[in-house]
Parts: structure tokens; C-alpha cells; sequence
């Protein structure tokens, strides 16, 4: 059993990108800028925001944080969001989910422009990926990928079960899957009989925020299992969506809860920026 490092590999990615950030500001005067929308006092999204700010610091980027009340009107955020697509200093534009029940998250993630979708939730970013033309891609099932790729662990016409079909991460993670010829069953809420679509599966990816929802015996000998979940226990501690001391010893790769697919996420980001940077006309 190999526990897939995400936390190192990371590291390395941001490393990498910090080398480039730099090359770039010498030879074209650029600095890539990362904006943030974040809406309201949720604890857990002031911490995403804060590790964000942390790897934009530390890769050499120019962050600001828009902060906003939970009481503030969907037009008000529009109207933020349009002022960063008209400046030029940012290169990218991440609004930090959930939103408040008021506002109409479709219809602001609409408004930014494409070309400064670093989170890749855009319509048009999304139907690109799909049909396997060259977009940003959402920031998690895009580092999975990368663990896929450093792994050495192949994909072609391996039988994956992504477990969570959401907009965020199950849909993405189904396509970028299908970009590289697995075969991919998505199950969800309303799936009958998960563990039969689980016990198949020589990949299983999982992302529902259900602590322990994958148990041993749902999961193959050999199995390859992505666990994105990140749950908080009433004792506080961060486990996943599997049950890792019982599959751990099933599988032939797995990723810890924490220090997985989370550091990845926002090495994907900081990496989908800089990309965003570099097609900037100056």
C-alpha cells in the first residue's frame, strides 16, 4: 500500500511556480494577481480564504481579499466582480463558496470573465473540458489528475467510480476521467446500491463530506481510492469520506485525510492563475 503524498507534491508544484512567477516578472514585468470574493463569517471559508492568501504570499503573487457581509445584495457582488474583470493587475478570480441562501450562485460565477476563471466554474470553461479543449479546470479534480500523473498511475480503460456528482467536483472529475480514456461510472444520492458500483471499480473517487461513508468491504484488493472529503468531528479531528485505517490496507495507493487532495486544490489554483497571467497582453 503507497499513501499518495499530495502534501509534498504540492509543495514541489508551488515551488516550481514561484521559479516561473519570477521569471516572468523580469522578463515581462508581471506580477499575476488573485482576487478573492468572500462573503459572510463562515469559519470554514475565512480559513480556505487564509491558506489561499498564505500560497499567493509564498509563490510571489499580488492577492486581495474582497470581504463582505452575508447581508449584502447580489447586484453589490456583480458589481465587484465586474470591476476586477475591467483590472488589468488581476489575473484571476476566485469566489469562495457556499454563498448566502439569498444570492444566485450560478448567476454570479456567470459574471466572471472566462479568461480570469482560475476556479474553473465557468459554463464555458466547463463545456471546453468537456470537449477536451484547453480551459481552466476545476482546481480539485485537477490536482487529482496531477497525483494520477506523478503516481504513475494509469488511467486508460481502468473502471473509476467517482462516488458525489456535484458542479464543483463529481462532474469535472467524471470529464478530465473520460479526457484520458478511463471508464467512468458517477454515482450520487439518489444511487441504488452504491457498494456494487464501489466493489467494481479498480479507482474510486470520493467527495460528499460523509465521514466514513467508504467502508472496507466496499472497495476491491488493489484498489486505487481518492479521498476529497474533509470532515470535522465533534472532537475535532479531520478525517475524510473513507474509513482509511480499514481500506488503507486493501488498497494499492490511497490519499490521507489531511494532507491528500486538499494542498492540491490550491496548488492547482496557484497554478491555474499563473497560467491566466502568462495569456495576459501587456
Amino acid at each position: 500500500m503507497h499513501i499518495i503524498d499530495g502534501k509534498s507534491l504540492a509543495q514541489q508544484i508551488r515551488s516550481h511556480i514561484a521559479d516561473e512567477v519570477e521569471i516572468l516578472g523580469r522578463e515581462r514585468n508581471i506580477v499575476p494577481g488573485l482576487a478573492v470574493v468572500l462573503v459572510g463569517d463562515d469559519p470554514a471559508s475565512h480559513a480556505y480564504v487564509k491558506m489561499k492568501a498564505k500560497a499567493c504570499k509564498e509563490v510571489g503573487y499580488y492577492s486581495i481579499v474582497h470581504e463582505m457581509p452575508d447581508t449584502i445584495s447580489q447586484d453589490e457582488i456583480i458589481g465587484t466582480i465586474k470591476m476586477m474583470n475591467d483590472n488589468p493587475r488581476i489575473d484571476g478570480i476566485l469566489v469562495q463558496l457556499p454563498l448566502p441562501p439569498h444570492i444566485d450562485t450560478d448567476a454570479i460565477l456567470e459574471v466572471i470573465d472566462p479568461a480570469k476563471d482560475v476556479d474553473g466554474f465557468h459554463p464555458y470553461n466547463v463545456g471546453r473540458i468537456v470537449t477536451k479543449l484547453d480551459a481552466f479546470a476545476s482546481c480539485t479534480p485537477q490536482g487529482v489528475m496531477r497525483m494520477f500523473e506523478h503516481y504513475d498511475i494509469d488511467l486508460k480503460g481502468k473502471d473509476v467510480c467517482v462516488v458525489g456528482a456535484s458542479n464543483i467536483v463529481g462532474k469535472p472529475m467524471a470529464a478530465l476521467l473520460l479526457n484520458a480514456d478511463a471508464t467512468v461510472t458517477v454515482t450520487h444520492i439518489y444511487t441504488q446500491d452504491l457498494a456494487r458500483h464501489t466493489r467494481e471499480a479498480d479507482i474510486i473517487i470520493v467527495g460528499v463530506g460523509v465521514p466514513g461513508l467508504i467502508k472496507a468491504d466496499m472497495v476491491k484488493e488493489g484498489a486505487v481510492v481518492i479521498d476529497i472529503g474533509i470532515n470535522k468531528l465533534d472532537d475535532g479531528r479531520l478525517v475524510g469520506d473513507v474509513d482509511y485505517d480499514a481500506v488503507a490496507p486493501k488498497c494499492s495507493y490511497i490519499t490521507p485525510v489531511p494532507g491528500g487532495v486538499g494542498p492540491m486544490t490550491i496548488a492547482m489554483l496557484m497554478e491555474n492563475t499563473l497560467k491566466a497571467a502568462k495569456a495576459r497582453n501587456v
